[in-house]
């Protein structure tokens, strides 16, 4: 079997029913490439016509010794999905793309381009899946003719200053978290407690592969934990903030190299150092049939993100209108219970175990293209 022919397919809605004409253009599609999946979905509105999830198996994407080195291999499964789904390129009226690693930037929707396309090749700020969402967009534009964007890439930066000292000046925290989910997440909740988002202070929670808890403080994420280089709580598979003594006498032991440092804190840490998995359900199979170990270290997961959530309390002064758990991750009712445990008592607890990623990468561009919110460039 082919490279391009061997990832996983989950079909999770049917064949859009008929093409469409040039003159209707109307649809959006959305391309998301994650750390082992590409979510890809067609909408007409917030009408979902197709989506599907490609998972890649760790071992496969293994053998690309880049991210960048993937572009071929994802572009393919794309367009597959796109013929298979029958979609009529000539009825997209944009579309839209996760954002990757770029210079930090404000919230809002950008087009992409080419300074875009250069600084994610290039990896000057970081070298990450989400890197090659625009390029993966751009590619769709120039079959479309229709422009392609990104929404709320994961290097959002809307610190103040506090949140930037680390505590020596020669390193800055730095903004870098799931923006994109986080934000769509809490705009719902206050949707749904009939509130502006920009009128109301939330701690949000993405619980994935990787975790982040930001502050939304009126529509801005005023402080978050670092998630892309592991800082904050562990996760099914990173480390995590460390120990620096520690993790300083670690780098310079001999025994590791720096890359080797590197998995330690993002791709092998977390669950997966602990317990060999970084499968929620796994580990939550392994304390069904009595394992102590994987029940010490899934509690001590929650207790730590519950710490995060604290904190992010904090920063707000304790005036949370709600805590917001989204995220795959946000489907485990026992890790759910674990967080509540400890931190119930900032905020009424909205969970939102669906990821939120798609359809606000949808109804933003179109949002965009219907003049209802800017336009941002990237310079």
């Amino acid at each position: 079997m082919s490279r391009a022919a061997s990832p996983r397919r989950k079909t999770t809605s049917p064949r859009p029913k008929t093409a469409r004409t040039a003159k209707n253009r109307d649809l959006v599609i959305v391309v998301n490439p994650g750390s082992t999946s590409t979510k890809l979905a067609v909408y007409r509105e917030t009408e979902r016509l197709a989506s599907e999830t490609i998972d890649h198996p760790k071992a496969e994407l293994a053998t690309f010794a880049h991210v960048a080195d993937q572009y071929a291999f994802r572009r393919d499964a794309v367009l597959r999905f796109l013929a298979d789904t029958g979609v009529d390129l000539q009825a997209c009226l944009a579309v839209a793309g996760r954002g990757g690693l770029t210079k930090p930037l404000s919230g809002g929707v950008y087009r992409v381009n080419a300074k875009m396309l250069r600084d994610l090749r290039s990896v000057k700020w970081g070298e990450h899946p989400s890197n090659l969402g625009a390029p993966l967009a751009y590619e769709l534009e120039k079959k479309c003719g229709a422009p392609a964007f990104i929404v709320d890439p994961v290097v959002v930066d809307e610190f103040w200053p506090a949140a930037r000292y680390s505590g020596h000046p020669t390193i800055e925290r730095r903004s870098r978290f799931h923006a994109l989910s986080q934000r769509a997440a809490a705009r719902r909740a206050a949707r749904e407690r009939s509130v502006r988002y920009e009128s109301k202070n939330f701690v949000v929670a993405h619980l994935g592969g990787g975790i982040s808890i930001g502050a939304h403080r009126k529509g801005r994420v005023v402080d978050v934990n670092d998630a892309l280089d592991g800082d904050g709580p562990f996760s099914p598979e990173r480390s995590g903030s460390l120990p620096t003594g520690p993790l300083v006498a670690a780098c310079f032991s001999g025994k590791h190299t720096q890359d080797d440092v590197r998995k330690m804190l993002v791709g092998h840490g977390g669950l997966f150092a602990y317990l060999g998995t970084n499968d929620c359900r796994e580990v939550e199979r392994r304390i069904r049939q009595g394992d102590g170990k994987a029940q010490e270290v899934y509690e001590a997961m929650a207790y730590q993100i519950a710490k995060w959530i604290g904190a992010s309390a904090a920063v707000l002064s304790g005036q949370v209108e709600a805590v917001v758990l989204t995220g795959g991750v946000a489907a485990s009712k026992t890790l759910v219970r674990l967080i509540r445990k400890y931190a119930g008592f900032v905020a009424p607890f909205v969970i939102y175990p669906e990821v939120e990623e798609m359809i606000a990468l949808a109804t933003s561009v179109q949002a965009a293209m219907g003049g209802k919110i800017p336009v941002q460039e990237y310079r």
